[in-house]
């Protein structure tokens, strides 16, 4: 794990090592608290609000992306779903895997796991960077459920009810979340009972994706999420479909749920909650800056302004973006084409005049 104060990121530094150690982290983590305020995000979900929430992506959703969509009206940002054996037993995987710092809350963190001990050690390792754990029950791909991750557990209420309340038992702070994100059941009784029985153990709330764990791209079930909503006391978070804010607002006063969860629509618009129909152009400078300064893997780099120009370059203009290969090729091809200048060395953004959709 790696906490990066401010915006300087500090992975590879010596003294960084040495200060998680020595324990130093403990009084350099106050520090930071003392400064930075937060809502916690079950006081966002009781607040009678649309609360808008950046889903988990795998790749994508890490640090400085969910630093980039928390200028644009995200109130809680997920990280991308960690297995939790690898990362309870591997400390490489620990940094490899979860990355943070000031700034990147409230956060919530989401794992793959398949036992509750494991669940319940992950969540105690990142207690204090984090605003609480969800539990991965809506995965359908075939590796996560071969090994008993994500929408297998959906057959499984008994074990996930375990690994809810081991958790919450090992943590007893009660305003860190214990959450779980499920997809529906063809049998929509059976989601109803089971988010009930997560209600009685103790989780803090669910996420409801409208869709099985078969289905694709059909669209999703309103009256699914809708009546797992009426149907439980805790907050309720739809996720599925939400493209826009405008979708985000019909999905919510549709189904009375407490927040909206969006994944795809917020890379191909990371200001999507902000009202934008189109990545607006400062949101593109924002990313050159937040990936210069935090650091981000070139191909997670590339993919993501990718999605953000799909709609604003050409099939001509985006087989050349898109076969670049370096971080200095791509910022090139910005500064010649849309007049944008970015220094990689530095913490410093040259912006002149853009032409994006805005």
């Amino acid at each position: 794990m790696v906490f990066a104060g401010g915006e300087t990121r500090v992975r590879h530094s010596a003294s960084w090592y040495r200060v998680y150690r020595s324990g130093c982290l403990e009084s350099h983590l106050k520090m930071n608290e003392a400064v930075e305020s937060w809502s916690k995000p079950l006081d966002l979900l009781n607040s009678g609000e649309m609360i808008k929430i950046c889903a988990p992506m795998v790749r994508y959703s890490k640090q400085a992306f969910r630093h980039l969509v928390r200028r644009y009206n995200v109130d809680i940002a997920y990280t991308p779903m960690i297995v939790s054996d690898s990362f309870v037993k591997s400390r490489k995987a620990r940094d490899a895997e979860f990355t943070t710092g000031q700034g990147d809350r409230p956060l919530i963190v989401q794992f793959a796991a398949n036992n509750a001990i494991d669940l319940a050690n992950a969540a105690e390792l990142v207690y204090r960077y984090a605003d609480g754990v969800d539990l991965n029950c809506g995965c359908p791909q075939r590796w996560a459920m071969a090994e008993g991750y994500g929408a297998h557990l959906l057959a499984h209420p008994e074990l996930v009810r375990d690994m809810v309340l081991q958790t919450r038992n090992r943590l007893s702070d009660c305003s860190f979340t214990t959450s779980v994100k499920i997809r529906i059941c063809s049998d929509l009784r059976k989601t109803v009972d089971f988010c009930q029985q997560l209600e009685a153990t103790g989780v803090s709330f669910v996420t409801v994706h409208g869709r099985t764990k078969d289905q694709r791209s059909e669209p999703v079930s309103i009256e699914a999420i809708r009546t797992v909503k009426d149907s439980l006391q805790i907050p309720v978070v739809a996720n599925g479909d939400i493209t826009s804010l405008s979708k985000a607002e019909e999905i919510c006063k549709e189904t009375g749920v407490n927040g909206v969860m969006a994944a795809r629509g917020m890379l191909d618009n990371p200001a999507m909650f902000s009202g934008s129909k189109h990545t607006p152009s400062v949101c593109v400078q924002d990313w050159l800056q937040l990936s210069s300064q935090l650091g981000c893997p070139l191909t997670q780099f590339h993919h993501h302004l990718m999605f953000m120009l799909d709609q604003v370059l050409s099939r001509s203009e985006k087989r050349i973006f898109n076969s670049l290969t370096s971080y200095s090729a791509i910022v090139d091809y910005l500064r010649a084409t849309y007049s944008i200048g970015q220094c990689l060395d530095k913490d410093k953004l040259i912006c002149e005049r853009l032409h994006f959709i805005e």
